[in-house]
């Protein structure tokens, strides 16, 4: 069998070190791809795949992409999910023996993306590495390579948590070991959807020592090693920009669990997973990209600590109070250009001069903004202004060197101000009189042969050259010129003059061009020591930014500064930040909320479609954004500090997990009543719904009492089941509230109002005729409904049964002496085991499966019978 042909072997090579991504082999102006490379990226990128001989009997699958498009094609790629590794040339072609060398010269990954083109200007895109100990705990390191950011955490509450966390946070790839097992390999698949790397080295790297200086824990300093040494391998260049790592500590701030954050659409909304419709659109006034992500990273970890709070409050307070210094601040934060993606480039070595120059018009912005900062009343305000220190030196340095309108490419030169360089001015200088005598030449030939027509140009492949058309050629003198080419319509001659000042300029040019990139590399080396510098500038400028956006939304929308107490949660006239925002000015019906320790539970009854959820949801809104700092919607309002939001509100199947409405719904209350705790707020709305009538009953009520009796918590929660209802005789620190609905004319009125006591009805069937069902279904429903609660005669045996049912929801209910007397010896015994249940003490899943397996005790029992 023959062989492959050298460069085949030499790609085959390459690629066997880089199995998991997509090799762009560099072929002349063009990135090639074969075998399964080829046909996976055809298929993906829509581009023609072709074959290629490649010394074996049969052709090689080939496809590529043009060099100087490459850009488009990688991103697509990447955002896809894969990784791509760029080959590339290392040696000269012209001296090279044999095949050109190649080596990858960098692996982009979905978490390692450099490139503005291919990152969201006002999202992070974070790569993150987990770790496993013997001990148990897992550790996860983040890094945002396009800012430099990095932050670790520690996790000992088991891998739930740990999907919990990352869930939280917008990562494209997780780095592990490959020991880590794979049922955990796979959770992280499924329930993340991100693109899994692996990195098994994990010794410490002396060059990032000053990364790790705060770090002295073995294990931190083991898990940052995992991420550095994968993004070392990958990108195989400076690291500068990389800040020391911050270590999370989780217990400071309030905690939301993957389904929370879902729930209250946070940051996305659940259908169409964008920011439209989510909080973080409402709240997002940010005017830098900077200042967006930020308000995100707030947004993601709310605060624990008053103090903290309430010093964004007073800042937020001071910008609210002073409209016009805040709209000429908001109007000079607007010409800031993204710091802090700007300093990753520089360290990152794929700066341009254009950057430089949004570096410099940025920078010479601060001393304006510092100065409006100073102008404002607030004290915490004018102490914001004094962390904005102005790099003047390197300001200087830009504003001296860099032309104001550069080209993209930094290897064509044209990017160097005249005197900056006196070298570079002697070549330009020869350059420009080369030019010069060269027009001077083209005028004085053509007065001597007058031929007007006459002209000298410039290609690549003859140099400079005379050209004088077929028409004109009687009129040269003989031998005047040396003939170079012939064209169809024209002759082109050169001289020896011409040929020596071509030389002149063509070597002042080349040297010319040499001189600025290298200049321009030397820039970039200085400003790179100033890197610290600018990143603690982007990160005053992104609180400035973040603090002046609670502003102009607070005042906007009518928010008001929230105080914090230790009992009583008392909000006047709340409102839901987002509904209010997407419906017709003034329709939305504001609610008061009120929860102590005496009424730590409301149970909200009402018809479905008319606020319930609303109701829950907008708590949850008003206490994050409490706790992040931003006024709320609302009159007055006296919150608590949580430290943990749950969610149960909504209905999902979970098909990819396998896992039902029911089991999902399970689960996430599970989660909610096993880490809550007397200072967690929990939102559970219409538990049960997703079973039997009965089996959702008594869950329903399990899982009251259980909050009630155990944990604490402050609770709302929602229910169609109206029996719950006597529950408030039962347990003191609940109460009842309902929405109110009216009926008018046989259609119900919804008036999103949150009144005391309980609901009187559900409707359920004026809520389907709202939904357009037929008018005979509906009828139809009415009749079966008058029925049901008719009592008569023919269901009074069916009634019994229910009455014995019901017995489990309150011990209130007896067996009637009639009952007893009916009662079998096989009875008698499920009677007595279902008196002997402590529901108290039962967790809600628990108790599910006590009741089915008495339910299906029953049922055999029936059957002998």
């Amino acid at each position: 069998m023959a062989k492959y042909t050298p460069m085949m072997e030499q790609y085959l090579t390459i690629k066997a070190d880089y199995k998991d991504a997509f090799l762009f082999f560099r072929l002349g102006d063009f990135y090639e791809m074969f075998f399964d490379d080829a046909i996976n990226a055809s298929r993906e990128l829509e581009i023609t795949l072709t074959k290629r001989e490649g010394g074996q009997d049969d052709p090689i699958p080939m496809c590529g992409v043009p060099y100087h498009s490459a850009a488009n094609y990688i991103k697509t790629l990447v955002e896809k999910g894969y990784k791509v590794a760029i080959c590339e040339q290392v040696e000269n072609p012209k001296t090279a023996k044999g095949v050109v060398k190649r080596e990858v010269v960098q692996l982009i990954t979905p978490g390692t993306v450099m490139e503005s083109a291919m990152l969201s200007e006002r999202n992070n895109n974070y790569i993150a590495s987990l770790s496993h100990f013997k001990d148990g705990s897992f550790v996860v390191v983040y890094c945002d390579l396009s800012t430099g950011e990095s932050r670790i955490a520690q996790i000992t509450l088991g891998f739930d948590a740990v999907i919990h966390e990352l869930y939280n946070q917008p990562i494209k790839e997780i780095v592990v070991s490959s020991n880590l097992p794979e049922s955990l390999q796979k959770q992280l698949m499924d329930k993340l959807q991100i693109t899994l790397s692996y990195q098994d080295e994990v010794t410490f790297n002396g060059e990032y020592r000053d990364l790790c200086e705060n770090l002295n824990d073995e294990r931190l300093i083991k898990s940052f090693s995992r991420l550095l040494n994968y993004v070392q391998y990958t990108q195989k260049r400076s690291l500068d920009h990389l800040k020391q790592a911050e270590i999370i500590e989780l217990d400071h701030y309030l905690s939301l669990d993957m389904y929370s954050k879902r729930n209250l659409e946070l940051t996305e909304t659940i259908l169409r997973k964008g920011r439209h419709g989510s909080l973080l659109w409402v709240l997002d006034k940010t005017v830098t990209a900077m200042g967006s992500r930020m308000l995100k990273k707030w947004l993601e970890r709310p605060l624990l600590d008053q103090v903290q709070i309430n010093n964004r409050l007073e800042a937020v307070e001071g910008f609210y109070q002073a409209f016009l210094e805040r709209d000429t601040l908001r109007e000079s934060l607007k010409s800031v250009y993204d710091l802090e993606r700007l300093a990753g480039r520089i360290a990152f070595g794929n700066v341009n001069a254009r950057d430089l120059i949004q570096l410099k018009k940025s920078l010479k912005r601060i001393p304006e903004i510092k100065e409006l900062l100073l102008q404002f009343d607030h004290k915490q305000i004018r102490d914001l202004a004094s962390l904005l220190v102005y790099p003047e030196e390197l300001v200087d340095t830009l504003e001296a060197s860099i032309i104001e309108d550069p080209p993209i490419s930094i290897k064509e030169g044209s990017i160097i101000k005249d005197g900056f360089d006196k070298q570079l001015d002697v070549y330009r200088d020869a350059s420009r009189n080369g030019k010069k005598w060269i027009a001077e030449l083209e005028q004085k030939e053509k007065q001597e042969t007058n031929i007007k027509s006459l002209k000298i140009g410039y290609n690549r492949v003859f140099g400079y050259y005379i050209e004088v058309t077929k028409a004109n050629l009687h009129l040269l003198p003989e031998g005047k010129y040396e003939r170079k080419q012939t064209l169809t319509n024209a002759e082109r001659f050169i001289t020896p003059e011409l040929k020596e000042k071509e030389q002149l300029i063509l070597e002042a040019e080349e040297k010319s061009v040499e001189l600025e990139y290298n200049l321009f590399t030397e820039i970039r080396e200085q400003i790179k020591d100033q890197i610290p510098r600018l990143q603690y500038l982007a990160d005053t400028i992104s609180n400035i930014d973040v603090l002046q956006a609670f502003a102009t939304v607070s005042e906007a929308n009518n928010y008001k500064r929230p105080t914090f107490v230790e009992k009583k949660l008392e909000i006047k006239n709340g409102r839901h930040p987002v509904i209010e925002q997407v419906m017709d000015d003034g329709t939305f019906v504001p609610n008061d909320i009120t929860l102590d320790d005496d009424k730590s539970i409301l149970l909200i009854t009402g018809p479905n479609m008319s606020g319930k959820s609303t109701y829950m949801r907008q708590l949850a809104l008003i206490a994050i954004m409490g706790q992040i700092g931003c006024f709320v919607p609302c009159e007055e309002a006296e919150l608590i500090v949580f430290d943990q939001i749950f969610t149960r509100i909504g209905a999902a199947d979970d098909l990819v997990s396998g896992q039902s409405t029911f089991m999902v719904e399970m689960l996430e209350a599970n989660h909610a009543i096993s880490h809550a705790t007397e200072r967690s707020l929990i939102l559970l709305d219409e538990i049960g719904r997703g079973t039997s009538t009965y089996d959702g009953m008594a869950l329903a009520q399990a899982i009251v009492e259980h909050i009630h009796h155990h944990i604490h918590a402050k609770t709302l929660f929602s229910t169609h089941y109206h029996e719950l209802t006597a529950l408030e005789g039962d347990l003191p620190r609940l109460k009842n509230v309902h929405v109110r609905a009216e009926e008018y004319e046989g259609n119900v009125v919804f008036l999103h109002q949150i009144k005391e006591g309980a609901a009187d009805k559900s409707y359920g069937i004026h809520v389907a005729k709202l939904a357009n069902l037929p008018d005979n279904l509906i009828n139809r429903a009415s009749i079966i409904l008058k029925q049901l609660e008719s009592n008569d005669a023919t269901d009074s045996k069916q009634i019994e049964v229910e009455s014995d049912q019901l017995s489990f929801f309150s011990e209130s209910v007896a067996v009637t002496k009639e009952n007893t007397n009916s009662v079998s010896e096989h009875d008698e015994e499920i009677v007595q085991q279902l008196k002997q249940i402590d529901l108290f003490e039962m967790t809600p899943i628990e108790a599910m499966n006590e009741l089915h397996r008495l339910q299906k005790k029953a049922k055999q029992k029936l059957s002998l019978k």
